[in-house]
């Protein structure tokens, strides 16, 4: 019998529909080992080290200890029971950074004696599967080694600073790595938001109609060689424009001119007048659009919630059931 361990209980279930009687699939329900989370859990070996709460050994190369707690033990109970009538061990986690590391780490604790592969898909149908189990690899440890460096920096970013938000803002409030770096961000956007200055600029647009075919748009852009001005030419912080004024006085910049109210009003007159316009000049240039790239889970969670109204978490459990498969009734699920 092969045994084959994913993430989750119901992609297990899922995949063992297609497969034959010589398959078993397990879970091991995400990671099955992690550096420890409370006093208690810290092993007794380490918990007089000064570095015992963070969990890694930062006088030995930042090197984590991690523990197996919690429901976990249970997890992995039933796997090295499983594993005993198995002759061989199939990884089938997912193709990233965190499913490389919980294959390693199933790997790891169960220290089995029989040939392990690892395999890899992309989507939860019989092809995909058969393809997979057709073409093994090994594990790729660059992967491993990227989550575990990303988990120790979390752990030492945390632990480290979240005390400090505890004494200085409020207590309970955590402090990661990535979440910090974000609030920054959010608070720069904010303190340029409190100092914009808004700035009155106009332009010219008109609906023109040739004697024989359908109207169109056109918009003014320069006069006598002089580009009106648009809201990048502006400075967010003082409302003025960023090159420097011109000598003539008539509130323009060097090349750029600032039409204010009078000033289109005199010139949409003006274009009045003057009809019937003639077109001067036909330009036709080529242009390439490229397709838009696959969705990412941000770019899936922002075009969810502008279009469908979705709230991330609703997005994130829908495309987990997409990817386990939709039950099709006799057996049969389509991904």
């Amino acid at each position: 019998m092969k045994l084959i361990i994913v993430e989750s209980p119901a992609k297990a279930r899922t995949i063992e529909k297609f497969l034959g009687e010589g398959y078993a699939v397990a879970a091991s329900y995400g990671h099955i080992r992690d550096l420890p989370g409370t006093a208690a859990e810290i092993p007794a070996s380490c918990r007089d080290k000064p570095w015992a709460r963070l969990g890694v050994d930062i006088d030995d190369g930042y090197r984590p200890v991690y523990v197996v707690s919690g429901e976990n033990g249970k997890h992995v109970a039933q796997l090295k029971k499983l594993l005993k009538g198995a002759d061989e061990l199939l990884l089938a986690t997912d193709e990233d950074r965190e499913g490389e590391a919980i294959s390693w780490h199933v790997l790891d604790v169960l220290q089995p004696s029989i040939p392990v592969r690892r395999i890899a898909f992309h989507e939860i149908t019989r092809h995909a599967i058969h393809e997979a189990l057709a073409h093994p690899r090994d594990l790729h440890l660059d992967l491993v080694q990227a989550q575990e460096s990303r988990r120790i920096l979390d752990r030492l970013f945390g632990y480290t600073l979240s005390p400090v938000l505890w004494k200085r803002v409020r207590t309970k409030l955590s402090a990661g790595r990535v979440q910090i770096a974000a609030l920054r961000l959010l608070v720069e956007l904010e303190e340029a938001r409190l100092r914009f200055r808004s700035a009155e600029y106009w332009d010219l647009e008109a609906t023109l109609v040739p004697a024989s075919g359908e109207p169109f748009a056109a918009r003014l852009t320069t006069i006598d060689g002089q580009r009106l001005a648009g809201s990048k030419d502006f400075d967010p912080d003082t409302g003025q424009l960023k090159l420097p004024r011109n000598r003539q006085g008539d509130g323009g910049a060097r090349g750029v001119l600032q039409l204010d109210g009078d000033m289109a009003r005199d010139l949409a007159a003006g274009a009045a007048e003057a009809l019937p316009w003639r077109v001067g000049n036909i330009e036709r240039k080529e242009s390439r659009r490229r397709p838009k790239p696959p969705l990412t889970t941000s770019t899936l969670q922002q075009a969810a919630s502008s279009q469908l109204g979705f709230t991330p978490r609703r997005t994130m459990q829908i495309a987990q059931k997409l990817y386990e498969g939709v039950d099709l009734g006799a057996g049969e699920r389509e991904a």
